[in-house]
């Protein structure tokens, strides 16, 4: 099925016409055309969310997974856009104590986080899913480093352009700036809807691909669009928390998902973005859960064999649960989280590397990082830098 999906219109910058792409308004029109093939995937996904969903439940400590989760989402969504940041760099970044990480594309993935976090807080406090709420995560997202100049929480007043060195000669032009408002306002009109008889799960795919076509900000589209399908998830209730990082999915694919967004965009196969969506979703969730049954295997193994060191037991273990919560950590502030004596400590950080269950990672005799290594390793899976 083919289907007007928008229009184009003509501009001009600096004397030079261009065509831009002005979208519908969604729903789709013909609507949605789900046969039994799309909606067992579907269902698929939406079995693997409420999976997802119930496994961060019955988790001891979900903050513990939920705060790596979040992290290596912000990383990938932001290798998309090209930073060249590991998870390790992100890690060293957020101790504070560590020079010589790369700072403005860290910088970039510690505010993705601030975004999210900022948004989640704000729908949990009640406030509506909207362009506002739009706006102040986008301002988050550019506060600091990289894109700060590029009007941070400001809906775009210029062109923007995608894939070539000005608009006449771009692989896609969203629309004029003067179509934006109009163009946002039937989004946050569409989040909303009760009465088109679209599931959540595909109004997030939908809406998805939408945001990206407007391209409202001069900077950042990207990331705020995919946070966009994880806050959506959370205020739908398909989520508890954060959980589902897409953005691992959407980088091994990455070509695939330009090629469904711009069929869209040229033939209206709604239908074939969908089919790639929900595939995304259930094999994303399936990650998921596997990652977390993996994590917990592995610190009931070590913490087995550290039960078996004697009288250092206990302190072994204090500083286990502390890299459980963080694989990455110092002296310094292993003393402080865990109120033992810095000679405690480093009895305990002696036996953990004589095991293997930790390892000092900077070579030095001051600042020494250790690292809990098989758990980083779990975590970084998909996330080194392109």
């Amino acid at each position: 099925m083919v289907r007007e999906t928008g229009t184009y219109v003509t501009s001009t910058l600096n004397g030079q016409p261009y065509r831009a792409f002005v979208p519908a308004p969604l729903p789709p029109d013909p609507p949605l055309q789900l046969n039994q093939d799309l909606a067992t995937l579907r269902d698929r996904a939406l079995v693997a969310l409420g999976e997802l969903k119930g496994m961060t439940r019955i988790l001891p400590d979900a903050g513990l997974f939920l705060y790596q989760y979040v992290r290596k989402e912000a990383l990938l969504s932001s290798q998309i856009e090209g930073t060249q940041s590991s998870l390790s760099d992100l890690l060293l970044f957020e101790l504070d104590e560590v020079p010589g990480v790369p700072l403005d594309d860290v910088r970039e993935v510690s505010n993705y986080i601030d975004a999210l976090e900022h948004g989640l807080g704000r729908i949990r406090g009640g406030f509506p899913l909207s362009l506002r709420l739009l706006r102040e995560m986008h301002e988050h997202l550019l506060r600091r480093g990289r894109g700060s100049g590029k009007a941070p929480g400001e809906f775009r007043r210029t062109p923007v352009w995608i894939g070539g060195p000005s608009p006449d000669r771009a692989q896609f032009v969203p629309p004029p700036a003067d179509h934006v408002a109009d163009c946002l306002g039937a989004l946050e009109k569409f989040l909303h809807s009760t009465e088109d008889g679209i599931s959540p799960l595909a109004r997030a795919g939908l809406a998805h691909v939408q945001f990206e076509t407007i391209h409202p900000f001069l900077d950042g589209n990207g990331r705020l669009g995919r946070l966009l399908i994880v806050l959506m998830l959370c205020d739908a209730g398909l989520l508890d928390e954060p959980s589902l990082y897409l953005s691992l999915y959407f980088k091994s694919r990455r070509e695939e998902y330009y090629q469904r967004l711009d069929a869209v965009r040229t033939h209206g196969d709604w239908e074939g973005w969908l089919r790639f969506f929900f595939d995304g979703v259930a094999a994303t969730s399936g990650q998921a859960v596997d990652t977390a049954q993996r994590l917990l295997r592995l610190f009931q193994d070590d913490r087995d064999r550290l039960r078996t060191t004697g009288r250092t037991a206990g302190t072994a273990l204090q500083l286990h649960e502390a890299f459980s919560r963080n694989p990455l950590r110092t002296s310094a502030l292993l003393v402080k989280e865990t109120g033992l004596s810095k000679p405690a400590i480093s009895r305990g950080l002696t036996i953990m590397q004589d095991l293997a269950v930790i390892r000092e990672v900077t070579g030095k005799q001051r600042y020494k990082v250790f690292a809990y290594q098989s758990y980083l390793d779990i975590l970084s899976e998909g996330a080194q830098p392109f």
